[in-house]
């Protein structure tokens, strides 16, 4: 029998147990390539002496600089999500640390701009770099249709997971009845 199921799947394709262990195969992929630029993203943070936000920063604000483009604290506190006085610490630690300077706005004397300096792009550079240059390396070769494939599959999981679960209604037990939230 599993003969006949074997030349089944020749003419008929992939048994659904084939595609989910595939399916499960690219996922499981995906997990260890997330969990190694996770361990990554701590070791540039560290090195850099930095934390999440403050390199998110930095990194922003130099993708702005190669835009020519300037970026203000309330620009910031909107990339990042946080409040405004989470921002403004965010930047005190970096200008402390060597890594922004606050500019004059050119017209505005109330408002300021947030720049990284030569420095921190130095730094970055000299940290990211190399691994920059091996993830190239790692994709450059692919085929049009492979670059393809990979950018759908990771669109796809992007909608997967940015999309919020709907809120059951459950009947409310009488333990959780007297829990306030």
């Amino acid at each position: 029998m599993e003969n006949g199921s074997q030349a089944s799947r020749y003419w008929y394709g992939a048994s659904e147990e084939d595609r989910r262990r595939r399916a499960v195969d690219v996922l499981q992929a995906f997990r260890v390539y997330r969990a190694a630029e996770v361990a990554m993203r701590r070791r540039t943070r560290e090195s850099m002496s930095m934390g999440e936000n403050e390199l998110l920063v930095l990194r922003y604000l130099l993708r702005a600089s190669g835009q020519d483009r300037q970026v203000s604290p309330s620009e910031l506190t909107r990339y990042l999500g946080v409040s405004t006085a989470s921002t403004t610490a965010i930047i005190d630690r970096l200008e402390k640390s060597g890594h922004v300077t606050r500019v004059p706005h050119p017209t505005d004397r109330r408002s300021i701009y947030i720049v990284a300096t030569v420095a921190s792009d130095a730094e970055v550079r000299a940290t990211l770099g190399s691994m920059h240059s091996r993830m190239m390396a790692a994709v450059v070769d692919m085929s049009p249709e492979e670059c393809a494939t990979v950018i759908a599959c990771l669109g796809r999981l992007q909608d997967a997971v940015d999309q919020v679960d709907p809120h059951v209604e459950v009947e409310p037990s009488p333990i959780a009845a007297d829990v306030v939230l």
